[in-house]
């Protein structure tokens, strides 16, 4: 499966332009990277892939839909998965987005 042009699109005018932004064909979608570090993606699976910090991974699949990115059947904290119909607002995407962009800004840079 593809990833969805029109939510990389949305994505892309959230995020807006900044200078240390930079996107990449990445995990089968196409990915938002602040500094180097991703922020959030469109999923090649579909929905959305979002960077998160990773103490907050447990509350968050407790509390919305998101569930934990599974790598090669490895649960990977900080990593949340959350499906296309949790964010078809554009209230809910935004959401999200800001948490990765967050997340990823919080991080030291990579060169």
């Amino acid at each position: 499966m593809a990833y969805d042009e029109q939510l990389a699109g949305r994505i892309r005018g959230l995020i807006g332009e900044r200078p240390e932004l930079a996107e990449k064909k990445m995990f089968g979608g196409l990915a938002f990277l602040v500094g180097g570090n991703m922020a959030v993606a469109a999923s090649g699976q579909g929905g959305l892939l979002v960077r998160i910090d990773p103490a907050e991974s447990d509350e968050l699949v407790a509390t919305t839909g998101a569930s934990p990115m599974e790598m090669r059947g490895k649960e990977m904290k900080g990593w949340l998965r959350v499906d296309s119909g949790d964010v078809e607002s554009d209230g809910d995407l935004a959401r999200w987005v800001e948490r990765g962009v967050s997340y990823a800004s919080s991080l030291p840079a990579k060169t």
